[in-house]
């Protein structure tokens, strides 16, 4: 039988785009072993309110370039917690099922975080428990003894967990060795994101928002539009002319 991996940074309350790889990995690593950047969604999203998009960012105490994700610390000297939770409170008052929403975030911050790994990693399994997303293991890339860096690490890392297919998103375009995995005889797929709209507040519709948004909006139900496939890296990387 066919063993997809995924392997994604961890990111604070995710679009929907990461739940779905999460649906269709049956392993799941958090890459938080490498270097941190700036601006990221590791520790930053969109949430979308009655006065339009806005960003709900975690912050940072004493980092500095070069820190790993899961180095780079939180700064406990703000009460980013009740500000977080205000914001989606807000956004979210005349929402079906804010309370899930809220009662969700709420298990989150009740948990123990020193960093930002610790806090994204917690958020992304809280939504996945939520929408019955619990297939893949989890497991982080710190206890995995495979050591390098870039395709090289990432096709290893696939390898040692005996897999055969690696599903990734877009931003792999521009630097995954796409022959070094057909070497080992693993195929590389990108996300086909369906990006399907759902009822939302606040005016048109995106789906570039945290998924907090689809809990508010659907409850377990949205779990009917974390539904997108992938396509094999040949037909992404060069499409087919019409």
């Amino acid at each position: 039988m066919s063993r997809t991996v995924v392997i994604s940074q961890s990111m604070y309350f995710p679009w929907i785009g990461l739940l779905e790889q999460i649906r269709l990995a049956d392993v799941f690593v958090h890459y938080d072993d490498v270097q941190y950047s700036k601006g990221s969604f590791s520790n930053r999203v969109q949430v979308k309110g009655a006065n339009g998009v806005s960003w709900m960012t975690l912050p940072l105490r004493d980092y500095h370039f070069g820190q790993r994700i899961d180095e780079v610390m939180l700064d406990e000297r703000t009460d980013w917690r009740s500000r977080h939770r205000e914001i989606l409170r807000q956004a979210y008052l005349k929402a079906p099922f804010r309370e899930d929403m809220i009662r969700l975030v709420d298990r989150v911050f009740a948990q123990s975080a020193l960093t930002v790994a610790d806090v994204s990693r917690q958020s992304m399994l809280e939504l996945a428990s939520y929408f019955n997303l619990d297939k893949p293991g989890f497991v982080s890339s710190q206890a995995l003894p495979v050591p390098g860096a870039s395709s090289e690490r990432v096709c290893d890392i696939v390898e040692h967990l005996k897999g055969d297919v690696y599903v990734t998103g877009h931003g792999a375009r521009n630097y995954l060795n796409h022959a070094l995995f057909e070497k080992k005889g693993i195929s590389v797929e990108y996300m086909n994101y369906d990006r399907a709209p759902y009822p939302q507040l606040h005016g048109d519709f995106t789906p570039y928002v945290t998924a907090l948004d689809l809990v508010a909006n659907c409850g377990v139900e949205g779990r009917t539009f974390i539904r997108s496939g992938t396509v094999n890296w040949q037909e992404f990387v060069q499409p087919r002319s019409e």
